[in-house]
C-alpha cells in the first residue's frame, strides 16, 4: 500500500479567495467572451505551449486541470483529445465552466484539498491558477502533484513573474474582493519544481507587453525511474 500523502497546510485566506472569485466569476466569464481573451488561439506562444503538452501527454491517461475558473483551457485539451477534467476552488466558477462546456467534467476544489492516487494521472495542469497560494504553500502542492503523476507523467505550469506579493481589492469590476497574487522568478520556481521530484524540460519567458505582465511556463516531466 501507498503511504498517505502528506496533509498541505491550509492557506489563511482560502475562504476570503474563495469568496472573492465567486463575486468576480461572472464579470471574469464576460470579460474572456467579449474581448476574446479567453481563446488561447489568440496567442500563438501559449498556445504553442498547451499544445506541446497535449501531444506530449497525448492518450496516456487522465489530466487534471487545477483551478480551472470557467473551464476555457479544460474545453480546449478535450477538443484535443485528452481525458481531461477540471477544479476550482470557486463554485461560481465550477458553475459557468459547466454552463459554458457542458461537455467537459468539473467539481469544486481547492488545490490544498485534493485527493488524488499515487501514479494516477498522466498530467497536471496549473495554468496561471496557483499564484493565490502563499510561498510556503506551494512546495506541498507541487509535491502532491508530482505524486499524483504517474512516471514518464508531464506537469504545466503558467504564472506571473516577478519578485513582489500583489494584495487585490478590486478586479473585473468589482470592489470588496481580497486575494493575493504572489509573483515569482522563473529560476525559484524551477528550484520548487525540481524538489518536487519532477525534471523541468521546457521553459518560455513572457515579457511585459503593454497589456499583460510578464509571465512564465515550465513545463516538466516525471522521472521514469
Amino acid at each position: 500500500m501507498h503511504a498517505p500523502a502528506p496533509r498541505i497546510d491550509r492557506p489563511a485566506d482560502l475562504d476570503a479567495v474563495r469568496e472573492s472569485y465567486d463575486q468576480v466569476a461572472d464579470n471574469y466569464v464576460h470579460l474572456l467572451q467579449t474581448t476574446g481573451m479567453g481563446d488561447i488561439r489568440r496567442y500563438p506562444w501559449l498556445k504553442a505551449s498547451m499544445d506541446a503538452f497535449a501531444d506530449t501527454v497525448g492518450d496516456s491517461g487522465p489530466v487534471l486541470d487545477v483551478g480551472c475558473g470557467p473551464g476555457q483551457v479544460t474545453a480546449y485539451l478535450a477538443e484535443r483529445g485528452l481525458d481531461v477534467s477540471g477544479v476550482d476552488l470557486s463554485p461560481a466558477m465550477i458553475d459557468n465552466a459547466r454552463r459554458l462546456h457542458p461537455q467537459c467534467r468539473y467539481r469544486v476544489s481547492s488545490a490544498t484539498d485534493l485527493e488524488l492516487d499515487d501514479a494516477s494521472l498522466a498530467g497536471v495542469l496549473g495554468w496561471w491558477s496557483l499564484f493565490n497560494l502563499p510561498r510556503d504553500v506551494l512546495p506541498q502542492v507541487l509535491a502532491l502533484f508530482a505524486r499524483a503523476l504517474k512516471p514518464g507523467g508531464h506537469f504545466l505550469l503558467g504564472t506571473h513573474v516577478g519578485d513582489e506579493d500583489v494584495v487585490r481589492t478590486e478586479a473585473y469590476g468589482r470592489t470588496g474582493v481580497r486575494w493575493t497574487t504572489h509573483k515569482w522568478r522563473p529560476e525559484q520556481l524551477v528550484t520548487l519544481i525540481e524538489g518536487a521530484g519532477l525534471c523541468p524540460v521546457a521553459e518560455l519567458r513572457l515579457p511585459a507587453d503593454g497589456q499583460t505582465a510578464p509571465g512564465v511556463v515550465v513545463m516538466a516531466r516525471k522521472p521514469t525511474a
